[in-house]
């Protein structure tokens, strides 16, 4: 309907400036600061399978696998996921206490709040835990100091899972350039196409509607809208964490995962 009302404004506005160009009219309504078009039609989101997330994710360097399941099934924005800190998360619990995120501030690297400076926590799957558990096991979490806020900010340290090989915090234009569409592209059906999709969309796939809707299973919301949450979520409360869990356990049974690994959240 939105790109329908935007047409016909469109007819609308040549026709009068037309009857503007003829002297019919002195000015265009439409153009009066008083009148807004309507607003342009978001993008249809068109979730990829998880078979196509998990061969991006085996064309990434192995140091970095491991942000694709975090962002794609915990649902983490590509900044939080640069600024998970060790102490925010909780095998024994099994959840994330998302608290900060690595952001560019004047073409400079700072720890900042989340957006809307709201922290949150969001459900630690099982198959995800043992990712992450195997993840830094082979890259140890390092010590990184930036500044909090802005670049002359005081200086803030935290411990990264996510870290360049020398030390030092992940610059999201460098991963989405130099790792996502240089790599991640490769390994896409779509070929070169891929390297033309907007760079942090692999850290913000999810999962394909219909599975989702069958799985009665969802992320826990992070929306600022209260009435959007309403809306789109009510229905999958309460315990909707734990069927979020299931359902991603479930997925990484498809790939063929080896172990298990230890339980990561409490029995349900």
């Amino acid at each position: 309907m939105s790109s329908y009302r935007r047409l016909i404004f469109a007819s609308v506005s040549a026709v009068l400036a037309a009857a503007v160009d003829d002297e019919l009219l002195a000015k265009n309504p439409c153009k009066s600061r008083s009148v807004r078009p309507p607003a342009p039609v978001e993008p249809r989101v068109r979730p990829w399978t998880a078979e196509r997330v998990f061969a991006i994710r085996s064309a990434l360097p192995k140091r970095y696998q491991a942000m694709v399941d975090i962002g794609e099934r915990c649902g983490l924005r590509q900044g939080e996921i640069l600024g998970l800190t060790e102490e925010h998360v909780r095998f024994d619990t099994g959840w994330l206490h998302i608290a900060n995120q690595v952001k560019v501030v004047n073409g400079h690297l700072v720890f900042g709040p989340l957006k809307r400076g709201k922290e949150r926590d969001v459900p630690l799957p099982r198959q995800v835990a043992r990712v992450l558990r195997e993840h830094a096991e082979e890259f140890p979490p390092v010590d990184v100091s930036l500044p909090w806020l802005k670049p002359d900010g005081p200086l803030v340290t935290k411990r990264l899972y996510f870290s360049l090989t020398g030390g030092g915090a992940v610059r999201r234009t460098d991963f989405n350039t130099r790792m996502w569409k240089a790599q991640g592209g490769r390994a896409s059906p779509d070929g070169p196409r891929a390297r033309n999709v907007r760079a942090a969309a692999l850290l913000r796939v999810r999962l394909p509607r219909r599975w989702r809707e069958h799985q009665g299973a969802q992320l826990v919301p992070r929306h600022g809208d209260p009435g959007f949450t309403l809306r789109v979520y009510t229905r999958l409360m309460p315990s909707s964490d734990g069927r979020a869990r299931r359902a991603v356990d479930g997925l990484y049974e498809g790939p063929g995962s080896t172990s298990d690994g230890p339980e990561a959240a409490p029995a349900e």
